[in-house]
């Protein structure tokens, strides 16, 4: 018998992925609780639900979060997530993702609550040597922000058998595109996505470098599996339904087993809307990973989940329709 909840906390609620996360619980029948200390995140993207600003490692104000709203269940977004920061400044990240998602923990063991669908990441596996990764490939991190996500990962499992909690952790591949109805897109300061900042300079505003192109892939640049962020969100939300159904825990692969190049993002770009794109090759970068591509059979057979939205031509023109309303010239007032 499915357990049934009406109130749910969005950890991150007001970041890219947990606002069209919150969006699609609501669509859902579920009230999303966005409880975000908007350091990354931006207040403007709260519209499905109630809105607290903190920190998730107020242990005391999560506490009387989760008790004032009657949260049946967790959704955690909330992490800083920049790969280049987490190495030049690695006590922030296990601070952050670490120490304050163990307060996370401490207070939903304190509550009573007894599920949480934690985003983790592709990072958790490093630079795999096979290719499509499934869900027991070796997770070896290359930098501290897979192993903060890696941690968390471990502490789900031993505190889900102390404490009888059931999750789901979802390892996500690249997250990209905007809502499909025009509501919310990806606003970050500094953005390093690929296809926003291709379409950045499809507008004119910065040359693209790529960095490598004589990776041993068929046109020599990084492949990564990208996979839209409504795709995203409504496998959070199976997610959600199978715990409160069934109770059991797992890792899920998130993606779509079919990965894209730079070269291929560039040009979808500059086919779907119409523009140049001005760039220039530079050196590798170090510890990135020719190709990175999931095998998400697995998440198909457990969440009845198949992303929708996918397509690299889906992704990137959703992405433009947000992109060119809310960053074309005059350029907009970031702070929201």
């Amino acid at each position: 018998m499915t357990e049934r909840i009406r109130h749910v906390l969005v950890t991150g609620g007001a970041g890219y992925i947990g606002s069209h996360a919150a969006k699609a619980l609501a669509n859902r029948g579920f009230i999303p609780v966005s409880y975000d200390n908007l350091v990354h995140g931006h207040r403007s993207a709260v519209r499905w639900g109630p809105f607290v600003e903190g920190d998730i490692g107020d242990k005391a104000k999560v506490t009387e979060t989760i008790r004032r709203y009657e949260i049946g269940a967790v959704i955690h977004f909330a992490a800083f997530a920049y790969v280049g920061e987490s190495i030049s400044r690695p006590q922030l990240y296990f601070d952050n993702n670490v120490t304050r998602s163990l307060a996370l923990l401490d207070a939903i063991v304190e509550t009573g609550v007894r599920h949480i669908v934690f985003s983790s990441s592709c990072a958790t596996y490093g630079a795999p040597p096979k290719m499509p990764i499934t869900e027991d490939t070796p997770q070896l991190p290359l930098n501290p922000y897979g192993e903060t996500k890696l941690v968390i990962e471990r502490a789900l499992r031993w505190y889900g058998g102390a404490y009888n909690i059931s999750w789901t952790a979802l390892r996500y591949f690249n997250a990209a595109g905007a809502d499909p109805d025009g509501e919310l897109g990806e606003v970050h300061s500094p953005e390093t996505h690929l296809i926003p900042l291709v379409l950045d300079a499809a507008m004119g505003r910065r040359t693209i470098e790529i960095y490598g192109d004589d990776y041993p892939t068929a046109d020599g640049t990084c492949v990564r599996d990208y996979i839209h962020v409504s795709d995203l969100a409504e496998a959070h939300v199976a997610a959600l339904h199978c715990l409160l159904a069934e109770g059991t825990s797992i890792a899920l692969n998130l993606g779509t087993g079919t990965g894209h190049s730079v070269w291929e993002v560039i040009h979808a770009v500059e086919r779907i809307t119409g523009r140049q794109v001005p760039q220039r090759v530079a050196s590798r970068r170090p510890g990135d990973p020719a190709v990175l591509v999931a095998d998400p059979s697995l998440a198909g057979r457990v969440l009845g989940w198949r992303p929708r939205h996918s397509s690299l031509e889906t992704i990137v023109s959703s992405a433009w329709a947000w992109h060119s309303k809310y960053f074309g010239d005059p350029a907009p007032d970031l702070r929201i």
